[in-house]
């Protein structure tokens, strides 16, 4: 026996690492991604944590005080042209701006990926019947189709997110159905239905695994695009209401104070752009660090 033997057998086994443990690793490997995933994490904890930041009434003005410059004593972002604090409004704005863009996109990931796994696997007339369902809405612009939709129903938050989560459904569904045909008939799947098993657990149990990766990495770039659309309708007044703080509605009542003071009239912009930017730069390095094959 050889001395390189000797420590081979000396040396402990290593556990193998898993996928997703491989994929957490590469994904922290990556500083775009990380600084993007810092930013993000801040704004949230800002939002959430607004109450107990004591921060200024976002909703109390003064005309006396209206748009203020940046430095202001007591205003460090200055004022709206309402005399409201900008920095306290920005922080609650994000509150409403951040459920109104990820909450259409998780409720479009939990009704896509349903619809198109059901689809994909079942083939047929149903796979048929809910793919032309889904392109009659596929064929619409998400613009058009959002301003449409948030006009029948009315402005309102609630009826924002539904007007998102109807346009982001057919789309999370066409990539669910895409990678659920990709694996129904490989080797695990004939086996799970060789030895008995029913659809609905071939499905949850053997399938969703293989399918919600690509799926979720699609679904985490929607977000960077709800987050623009969810401030368009609010910019046309088809989503949040004055006086609520929203990022899309400020950018709204600040546009013809541009001239007057263009650096507080850009903030709700620069969060909205941020923001997206953030979410879209995560989604690809979200999807480089699951392409283990690089």
């Amino acid at each position: 026996m050889t001395a390189t033997d000797t420590a081979l057998q000396a040396a402990p086994a290593q556990k193998a690492r898993g996928y997703w443990a491989t994929v957490g690793r590469r994904l922290t490997r990556d500083k775009v991604s990380m600084v993007c995933a810092l930013i993000l994490l801040a704004i949230l904890l800002a939002a959430l944590l607004a109450p107990y930041l004591h921060l200024a009434d976002p909703y109390q003005g003064s005309m006396v005080r209206r748009l203020r410059h940046i430095g202001t004593p007591g205003y460090p972002l200055g004022t709206d042209e309402l005399g409201r604090d900008m920095l306290s409004r920005l922080i609650y704005g994000g509150r409403l701006s951040l459920l109104i863009g990820i909450l259409p996109v998780v409720l479009a990931f939990i009704i896509g990926t349903s619809l198109g796994l059901v689809a994909g696997y079942a083939g047929g007339w149903l796979n048929t019947a809910i793919m032309r369902t889904v392109d009659v809405f596929y064929a619409f612009p998400s613009v058009l189709l959002a301003i449409a939709i948030s006009g029948v129903l009315g402005a309102g938050i609630v009826n924002s997110i539904v007007s998102l989560t109807v346009v982001f459904v057919p789309q999370i569904t066409r990539v669910a159905e895409s990678v659920t045909t990709g694996v129904r008939n490989l080797d695990f799947v004939d086996a799970a239905r060789a030895s008995g098993a029913g659809a609905l657990t071939i499905m949850r149990v053997h399938m969703l695994g293989n399918v919600l990766g690509p799926i979720f990495v699609y679904s985490t770039g929607l977000i960077s695009v709800s987050m623009i659309l969810a401030a368009g309708l609010s910019f046309l007044g088809l989503g949040t209401k004055p006086p609520e703080p929203e990022w899309g509605l400020m950018l709204n009542t600040l546009r013809t104070a541009i001239y007057v003071n263009p650096w507080v009239a850009a903030m709700p912009g620069v969060m909205i752009f941020a923001v997206s930017i953030c979410f879209n730069l995560l989604s690809d390095g979200l999807r480089s660090a699951m392409d283990i094959r690089n």
